[in-house]
């Protein structure tokens, strides 16, 4: 029976040692649980976005993300305008609208605190290793930044360039304006790809400012100062004048409506002039009045008389500028204000005046009439050292014929002299062209033939009812009247 009860005793004495064991090991065990679940660090080789922060009290490691995120958002974009915008500007990514956050880690860190021992330690054991940035950036605020800021570049406007030719001869530039467009298309995409962190520059010290130009676009106007001044109006290269104080109103009038109708006719290199255009110009405008016209070699009364003063004015500066005659025919009588040789005529449907401007730039013809006196003017380009003369030389003159005519009124054998004859002339014209003062070449313009006016005589019948019989009765005209200086 001892025997048994020792036995006993044992077996009690070894489950109390078992018993005490477990309650030891459970004590252990619920010991490391609950201070496994009371750490308040960061569980082991924790990353966030690229910055390891296993292993760090939870505090330090929120403090160390806010301050990163921080320092993200406060990164700047600086943008400096150009000269023609004139200022900078700077913005922080924060005040453009980027967003730098580690939500998820610093939610799950938070989390470490919460619940019972057993929850905490089993969501400690479970946390995840990798946590990512979140981050956010729209560009169309920094678009809109952009264009509120230089918002006056995109209202500029483009002006051309002007040319002025002043009352005393002097050809002034006035230059062009450009406009300005902001280009900023590819700025953007650089910023986007600087703000916004890739996965492997997370964690890396961040690149903490921005700077580019602001990039304009320049529009320049259809018209800039360098393509006005191509045009090669330099300077007045020649001025010619010729005065009608004799001209009655209607004749006068003539003259200054057709030089008004000229002024500031521009020709292109090559381009040929032509009189018959500048009439029908100037018949728009204006209306011309009765004057003196040369009809058949005549003078007789008619519309647009003068009109060849302003072409035979022209004519002459053209010649003093070298340039090339296509087409010009002399009048059929000389004319009072130039030299025979020098003028040219007009007849609509007939005769014409044209010239080529062979100067290789533009060309601009300039008119003024101030008391009665017509000075055309020729802007463009002309080389100063080079003169051109012009000469005309009389080789032959044409004496007048002598015409009677019977005048019943007057006695028999009577003779009276109604209108007296004026010589005609065949007549060359040269010009000759000076380099430096010594004789380049000289050519010949012209051959002109100026018809003699007939003496006019009337007399009186003879005895039996005949009239003089040394002069015929002229032929029936047979060919289409031909009018000069003047408008039909």
């Amino acid at each position: 029976m001892q025997k048994g009860v020792i036995r006993i005793v044992k077996r009690i004495h070894i489950g109390i040692i078992i018993a005490a064991s477990l309650l030891l090991i459970a004590a252990v065990g619920w010991g490391f649980i609950w201070n496994y679940a009371q750490q308040k660090t960061v569980p082991d080789e924790v990353d966030a976005g690229g910055i390891a922060i296993g292993g760090m009290p939870i505090e330090d490691a929120l403090k160390l993300l806010t301050e990163y995120e921080s320092s993200l958002q406060q990164r700047t974009i600086t943008i400096h305008a150009s000269a023609e915008a004139g200022d900078s500007k700077q913005w922080t990514v924060k005040e453009l609208g980027y967003k730098a956050e580690f939500k998820t880690i610093r939610e799950a860190l938070l989390k470490l605190g919460e619940g019972d021992i057993w929850d905490r330690a089993v969501y400690r054991y479970q946390f995840p290793n990798q946590y990512e940035l979140s981050q956010a950036w729209n560009s169309d605020a920094f678009d809109a930044a952009l264009r509120k800021q230089w918002s006056w570049i995109e209202k500029s406007a483009t002006k051309n360039a002007t040319r002025i030719i002043t009352d005393k001869d002097e050809v002034i530039y006035e230059p062009h304006v450009d406009a300005y467009r902001l280009d900023i298309g590819e700025l953007i995409e650089q910023v986007n790809d600087w703000v916004v962190l890739k996965k492997e520059q997370i964690g890396a010290p961040a690149e903490k400012a921005f700077e580019a130009e602001l990039p304009i676009t320049v529009i320049h106007p259809e018209l800039t100062l360098e393509k006005l001044k191509e045009e090669g109006i330099d300077r007045k290269i020649i001025s010619f004048s010729t005065d009608f104080r004799t001209s009655a109103e209607g004749r006068a009038h003539n003259v200054t409506v057709t030089a008004e109708a000229l002024n500031d006719w521009e020709l292109a290199p090559g381009e040929i002039f032509d009189y018959s255009k500048l009439i029908a110009k100037a018949e728009e405008l204006y209306e011309y009045r009765e004057a003196p016209v040369i009809l058949n070699g005549k003078l007789v009364p008619g519309i647009g008389g003068g009109i060849c003063q302003v072409s035979s004015t022209l004519y002459n500066a053209i010649l003093r500028a070298g340039l090339e005659i296509v087409e010009r025919r002399n009048h059929s009588l000389p004319v009072a204000y130039l030299p025979i040789g020098q003028d040219a005529t007009y007849a609509g449907g007939a005769i014409n005046f044209r010239f080529k401007n062979t100067t290789g730039k533009n060309l601009i013809i300039r008119t003024s009439v101030v008391d009665r006196k017509l000075t055309i003017k020729l802007f463009g380009t002309m080389k100063d050292n080079e003169k051109y003369d012009i000469e005309s030389v009389t080789l032959k003159t044409i004496e007048p014929t002598v015409q009677e005519k019977t005048n019943t009124r007057l006695s028999p054998g009577q003779k009276v002299t109604v209108e007296t004859g004026k010589q005609g002339f065949v007549v060359e014209t040269y010009r000759t062209l000076t380099r430096d003062g010594e004789v380049v070449s000289r050519e010949r313009l012209s051959r002109d033939t100026y018809k003699a006016q007939p003496t006019i005589i009337e007399v009186g019948p003879m005895k039996g009812g005949k009239g003089p019989s040394a002069t015929p009765t002229p032929p029936p005209q047979t060919t289409e009247p031909l009018l000069e200086d003047g408008v039909l």
